[in-house]
């Protein structure tokens, strides 16, 4: 009965009554680190099965051309919480630890949801400040179990545990391993969770650098002789199980129905130090190419959303705030500029056009604009020109049209450019990219276990 108030309320079903007693939806997000686009069973990935999280493709929405609005951990970060490019505030690069974090003047998901009544929750990577102004106590979460920045997967770093206190402890126990933990700590959260709507952000730290796993685990995959490759093997096949966790918690709970569930990932691989697959895409992470900004990314929201279903259009991870509000029967103010929509009546094909004509992206001297099925894009390894090409012919970008396509160059840059103008400049120094992304490579060299 749930499934169909939730319906009517949708407006999926017109004719349908929208009884007075429908619950506001539970929203629950799951975030994975530095996972390619050609990784997981539900796209396509063969040597590594992720059943748990295909299940959440399986039933509910495939999105193909899922975006995020950065191509590295933190500025995806700040656009999912805000609904907003971060370009816009600043948070272009990620955030330093002790130095800076999310803009104060950004209100965040979690900050709207607890006004509208919801619990909320925050356990994995934070990566959007450190000092105590910016930690997720003080950006609308009741609770925070997690990390303030990048971490390894044992005894993690900047570890922060509110139910004891909001300051920065030491993990000393030696079989602490941070996807179990924080599974283990989700599951309790929820257990807790009676009398209000719920909102659980779980931004994993897998498959982030350090490459870590228990053995447990990568004797899973003694098949794969390349250990870079078995470790991060095992490192999802964990992180696939624990996700398997938190879902059967909700399904236990007598919840499913009434809960929105998204999964996507923070950017695109860094496929040299990790071996993440990009599939077909062109570049990496930290690159505005496709394999850099487009992720993994599917809906679940049983009864209301279809199952099995692939959305073709252009999504993007700023349309998450949007769409939990209107799950939470919330009303978005026009004076909160969010850049994201709602994207319920889109998935569910009451609407048929795309949701947006044009994504923007800019990181530091590289950027991009995709208009439509046409992508302008200045990136790493590129020729240093504005590169044009049609996605739907090109996913790759392999045959740059520039020449060929003057005008549509001329329109394309000149879209790009006003909606450049629009946005303010960086917060952070464009160096710290670099310099944690060569921290982070040498510390999976280091992390490589030995051949078993």
């Amino acid at each position: 009965m749930r499934s169909f108030l939730i319906v009517g309320l949708l407006g999926v079903g017109p004719t349908m009554a929208i009884a007075a007693d429908v619950k506001k939806a539970n929203i629950l997000v799951i975030l994975s680190d530095d996972v390619g686009w050609g990784e997981y069973g539900f796209q396509g990935g063969k040597d590594i099965p992720t059943p748990n999280i295909d299940s959440i493709a399986k039933n509910g929405v495939r999105c193909s051309q899922g975006y995020v609005s950065g191509p590295y951990c933190s500025p995806t970060r700040a656009g999912f919480l805000t609904g907003r490019y971060q370009t816009r505030f600043g948070h272009e690069f990620n955030s330093v630890a002790g130095q800076s974090g999310l803009s104060l003047n950004e209100t965040t998901i979690a900050d709207r949801l607890r006004a509208q009544g919801y619990a909320t929750c925050a356990i994995g990577k934070w990566h959007l400040g450190g000092k105590p102004e910016f930690r997720p106590t003080k950006r609308g979460f009741d609770e925070f179990f997690g990390t303030l920045a990048n971490t390894p997967f044992y005894h993690p770093t900047q570890f922060v545990d509110s139910r004891i206190s909001n300051e920065v402890r030491k993990i000393e126990d030696d079989s602490f391993y941070t996807t179990e933990a924080y599974a283990d700590r989700a599951v309790d959260w929820l257990g807790k969770q009676k009398d209000k709507p719920w909102f659980l952000y779980v931004p994993f730290n897998a498959q982030h650098a350090p490459l870590e796993a228990p053995q447990k685990y990568l004797d899973r995959f003694k098949h794969i002789e390349d250990r870079t490759r078995r470790s991060f093997a095992a490192i999802m096949s964990s992180l696939d199980d624990n996700v398997g966790r938190i879902l059967t918690k909700v399904r236990e709970m007598g919840q499913e129905e009434n809960t929105l569930i998204v999964f996507f990932s923070d950017n695109g691989g860094p496929t040299k130090s990790t071996s993440s697959s990009n599939g077909p895409l062109h570049g990496f992470k930290a690159t505005t190419w496709e394999g850099g900004v487009r992720v993994p990314f599917c809906f679940q929201w049983k009864g209301v959303l279809p199952a099995g279903k692939t959305y073709e259009h252009p999504i993007i991870q700023l349309d998450i705030l949007p769409t939990a509000l209107a799950a939470a029967s919330a009303q978005v103010d026009p004076s909160w500029k969010l850049d994201g929509v709602d994207l319920r009546p889109y998935l569910t094909g009451e609407k048929t056009g795309p949701p947006h004509e044009n994504l923007y992206w800019r990181f530091g001297d590289q950027w991009a604009i995709r208009h439509k099925d046409w992508k302008l894009v200045v990136a790493n390894g590129g020729s240093g020109k504005p590169e044009l090409y049609n996605l739907a012919d090109d996913i790759g970008e392999l045959t740059n049209l520039a020449s060929k396509q003057p005008e549509k160059l001329k329109e394309l840059q000149g879209l790009w450019d006003s909606w450049n103008a629009e946005q303010i400049p960086s917060l952070v120094p464009k160096e710290i990219p670099a310099a944690q992304k060569k921290a982070a490579k040498k510390a999976a060299k280091k992390a490589i276990p030995p051949s078993s």
